[in-house]
């Protein structure tokens, strides 16, 4: 390592990527007894730790999609670096609980003693661990790292002699030897229908309220008795639902024996008319002291079966390898846990069912023989009764072909339906439903394992596991804490919220100058208003980002889009930038892998599945664990870098330091 200047790195983005990067940089350095002078510049104009997503202030009615015990950024066990600095964000909390960790505000020690390790926490205190595990990173550093905080942006990146030369928003730059972009969520240019509503909303002077992350929103524009309509069911819409009811003042009265939970309002809220595709929200959570079910075993989908795929040189398909594989761990889970529990739905003895069952799906056949399929559906059908069938399909789709006499009806439908949910969140292990969602949470761990890094055709990449497969388990598996459906059927019963319908079409009527929507499912269904928002975050794609430094890159040609071959072998552009293997270096216009840059986080959409996910403290590094993998392969591809001799000796097994 240069021992006068030092080596230089630069990691755009301190959020909780760049903030692994941070730790495993600090942890390697360490491990191998570096003594040469390393200089870390973190760039970012959000604060170090939390960043843009994550930052304490936001309101604390915003919450985690995880519980406490699921979230980390720094790694245990398998990697060769010890952490020199920070813990699991339940460890922290337990630790602030203790009063071990005192330097933290009492709003947010108050919040950390009120929440179990099965409980959902507040973006904003997961913001105030991160902003900790920085600031204690920093500390730890020791005299040969320093770390460097910017807080701005970078907007572009020049190479001279070898060296990165990032240009800072306030005018300033920054040399390094290598660059990390762990640029996380971007602001994104609108897509063509959301352009078209803007473009009407300004010309009729209504108010169109783009995607956007939710604690960036002015609320106070949303005025009260109102109608708002809203796009888009998913997490960003309970943020919405919440900030502008209990967030205005109204309070939610809990459920008693002889009532469910009820909503007083306020007087300040808006009226919330909300559609989606599928016509329902994300379904809630199970209620359960860990984060996969304890009950939950996966008997087919393995790892051992995948890597029969690899060791045979096949690249595998999703539709004909791996659902039919992971299919079978869904429905054994299913109805195994319905014979536990509702017994009744078996026509005959329980554990006779259960050993047919089994005998089917142990059957070594083609994973997607029709066959063996079709014989799995027909014994179900013989021994289930037809109301406890379960088709996992469907579950996208659960008013599918179904058509509604009018918006009453389907208002009725949709708070039994989150009723049912609610119902089933808190039986935990004991709902059929939500163990069989488990199982396909657990298969979802390993499945980002096996398809990362070309382990799937690019076909089925494109049309089957993101083409169906990802939309049908985001919402089954990633939905909010079951409080926040409980509180939505409220507000449904209250009429604060209605719902359009299946398919919803939303426009604007140029004979009534108001946004509108309709659902061709629901008749009678017709809502108006002056106010839409689209509850989602700015697409996640690289070709429509409206980053300054990213838009340079790829009109630089230092970066560029990776494209697939679909259908016919008709290339694709996908949402993710093009990168080699592990530590992803990004490939530019030429061709060729640019040295000393590296990605990490959402821009490796296209290699990984499920980038958006957190690191799972505990969990195996290639799977729940893999974003501190890719942290610490960048950091050792990093110091290998900066010290070819020191790299020598660690690939040789001599590194010198401590362990």
């Amino acid at each position: 390592m240069e021992s006068q200047r030092g080596y230089r790195v630069a990691i755009v983005g301190a959020g909780p990527r760049g903030t692994s990067v941070l730790e495993r940089l600090v942890a390697n350095h360490r491990d191998r007894g570096e003594t040469g002078r390393l200089h870390i510049h973190m760039i970012d104009p959000y604060p170090p730790g939390p960043g843009h997503v994550w930052r304490a202030g936001q309101s604390r009615l915003f919450l985690m999609n995880t519980p406490s015990l699921f979230p980390t950024v720094v790694p245990t066990g398998e990697l060769d670096a010890a952490p020199v600095a920070g813990m699991s964000f339940e460890a922290w909390r337990s630790a602030v609980v203790a009063g071990s960790i005192s330097d933290v505000p009492p709003e947010d020690a108050d919040e950390a003693r009120s929440l179990s390790a099965a409980d959902f926490p507040s973006r904003a205190l997961y913001g105030r661990y991160l902003a900790w595990t920085f600031a204690r990173l920093n500390e730890m550093a020791g005299n040969h790292v320093v770390v460097h905080v910017h807080a701005t942006e970078a907007t572009h990146l020049h190479r001279i002699d070898g060296t990165n030369r990032l240009a800072l928003a306030d005018g300033s730059t920054v040399d390094a030897d290598a660059v990390v972009l762990a640029l996380g969520h971007l602001p994104a240019a609108l897509n063509p229908e959301q352009q078209n509503l803007q473009d009407e909303a300004a010309r009729y002077g209504l108010h169109y309220l783009p995607p956007n992350v939710p604690a960036d929103l002015d609320f106070s524009r949303i005025p009260a008795g109102r109608t708002m309509l809203v796009r888009g069911m998913g997490l960003n819409f309970f943020d919405v639902m919440i900030q502008l009811t209990q967030g205005r003042g109204g309070t939610f009265l809990p459920a008693s024996d002889t009532e469910p939970m009820r909503y007083v309002p306020s007087g300040k809220e808006p009226k919330l008319v909300a559609g989606s595709r599928r016509g329902t929200p994300y379904r809630a959570k199970a209620r359960l002291q860990s984060y996969l079910p304890a009950g939950v075993e996966l008997r087919y989908f393995t790892p051992s079966a995948a890597r029969l795929f690899a060791d045979a040189g096949v690249q595998p398909g999703f539709d004909h390898d791996l659902w039919p594989l992971l299919q079978r761990d869904v429905l054994w889970t299913y109805y195994a846990t319905l014979a536990r529990v509702e017994p009744g739905s078996i026509k005959g003895h329980p554990r006779e069912f259960l050993a047919g069952l089994q005998e089917l799906l142990d059957q070594k056949t083609v994973p997607g023989s029709p066959t063996l399929r079709n014989r799995i559906r027909g014994y179900l059908d013989e021994q289930v009764e037809p109301g406890r069938l379960l088709d996992v399909e469907a579950l996208a789709r659960p008013f599918a072909g179904r058509k509604f006499a009018s918006a009453q009806e389907y208002q009725q439908a949709m708070v039994d339906y989150l009723e049912a949910d609610a119902a089933g969140s808190a039986l935990g292990e004991d709902d059929p439903l939500k163990m069989a969602i488990g199982a396909l949470n657990a298969g979802r761990s390993l499945l980002k394992e096996i398809v990362a890094d070309g382990g799937l055709t690019d076909e089925s990449w494109l049309a089957e596991l993101r083409g169906w497969f990802e939309p049908l388990v985001e919402g089954l598996a990633s939905g909010p804490p079951a409080l926040r459906i409980e509180q939505l059927a409220a507000l449904a019963r209250a009429g604060i919220v209605e719902f359009v319908g299946p398919d919803p079409q939303f426009e604007v009527d140029p004979e009534t100058e108001q946004f509108r929507a309709t659902s061709p499912w629901v008749d009678g269904a017709a809502y108006s208003a002056t106010y839409l928002m689209e509850a989602m975050m700015p697409a996640n794609r690289v070709s429509q980002n409206r980053s300054a430094l990213l838009r340079h890159l790829l009109e630089a040609g230092l970066v560029r889009a990776k494209q697939m071959l679909g259908a016919e072998d008709a290339p694709v552009p996908t949402s993710g930038l093009d990168v080699t293997r592990p530590p992803y270096r990004p490939i530019g216009v030429n061709g060729r892998p640019v040295e000393n840059l590296y990605v990490l986080g959402l821009q490796l959409s296209s290699v990984q599945w499920g980038t958006s996910i957190a690191a799972e403290a505990g969990a195996p590094v290639r799977q729940g664990g893999r974003t501190l993998k890719d942290a610490d392969d960048i950091a050792r591809a990093i110091l290998d870098a900066a010290n070819p001799a020191g790299a020598a000796r660690v690939t040789a097994g001599f590194a010198v330091g401590p362990g």
